[in-house]
């Protein structure tokens, strides 16, 4: 059985696409020679890898569990390229990062500056994900690594804890409890409450706290980032949980009141979640690192 690495990046281009017309425009071929290279594939595995309708194309068992290979092949690929591009003078490479809310929209935007300031060769894709989606995503190979929050249950993954993220309750200022005092995540449900958007991991991890203890979470308004969150809360629309490196940040320019939560959960451990710290290439490891150090130094 014979694999041509250009029919793997095809058959990823297609799956992530979910339209064989699509996945060949980003392979640069017609949709006819990519639909003969995906039949070939097809005919050398003996499987069926797409179900194919009107709306496009759909993984079929056979096509997910090749999807999960390819992306390892094709990431070992791109360590290869990386690990030889180090014999010469240009710094060149790919890192794809699976994270979450808090790392996204706090402390990456300003670690990846420096890191890209100072190699021109290297190229980012962070996205934010929920949990289970970072670790899926290592796993499967779909990433270079994970940055997340709280404590990981899952096995096949390194993680590499570098500093401990604090949820907060932030309120406006005369709030009822601006009281000075700690209190539990449970009384502030007596309020409204300003969260995050869906797709956020924080607003994942409050709803699932809701359900343990058997209520729900008064949402009165989402937003997207913590700067909107917070003009809400200054405003008096709710009260909301949120990282204190955040809130504090904010406090300095809006008239905010930080009140500490009494949960265990509250105060979380930060974690660089990879397969496999040695596989990485060298400018993943050096990223890595720089994550790490910039904690070292503001925590």
């Amino acid at each position: 059985m014979h694999f041509d690495l250009p029919d793997l990046r095809l058959f990823i281009h297609v799956s992530e696409a979910l339209s064989l017309t699509g996945g060949a425009r980003r392979a640069s071929l017609s949709t006819a020679a990519a639909s003969t290279r995906i039949k070939s594939l097809e005919g050398q595995l003996g499987s069926r890898l797409f179900y194919r309708g009107s709306q496009g194309v759909e993984l079929t068992p056979a096509g997910e569990k090749l999807l999960k290979h390819a992306r390892a092949i094709m990431r070992q690929v791109e360590y290869v390229k990386s690990d030889f591009s180090n014999y010469s003078n240009s710094e060149v490479g790919h890192i794809r990062i699976f994270a979450n809310t808090t790392a996204v929209t706090e402390f990456m935007p300003e670690v990846l500056a420096d890191f890209l300031g100072r190699r021109p060769g290297i190229t980012i894709d962070l996205q934010e994900r929920l949990t289970n989606d970072i670790f899926r995503g290592v796993l499967d190979g779909a990433a270079d690594f994970g940055v997340t929050s709280g404590e990981i249950k899952i096995r096949g993954l390194e993680v590499l804890p570098f500093s401990m993220d604090r949820l907060v309750v932030v309120v406006p200022s005369s709030h009822p409890l601006e009281t000075g005092e700690t209190i539990f995540f449970q009384q502030t449900l007596e309020y409204p409450h300003v969260g995050l958007h869906e797709g956020s991991t924080l607003l994942q991890f409050l709803k699932a706290q809701v359900t343990e203890l058997g209520v729900y979470l008064p949402l009165r308004i989402q937003v997207f980032g913590f700067e909107p969150a917070c003009r809400m809360i200054e405003a008096g629309v709710g009260i909301g949980i949120l990282p204190e490196s955040s809130a504090l940040r904010y406090q300095r320019t809006m008239d905010l009141s930080i009140v500490r939560l009494k949960d265990d959960w509250a105060t979380r451990e930060r974690s660089v979640v990879v397969r496999e710290l040695d596989s990485l290439p060298e400018s993943s490891k050096e990223l890595i690192k720089a994550i790490r150090d910039f904690h070292d130094y503001k925590e």
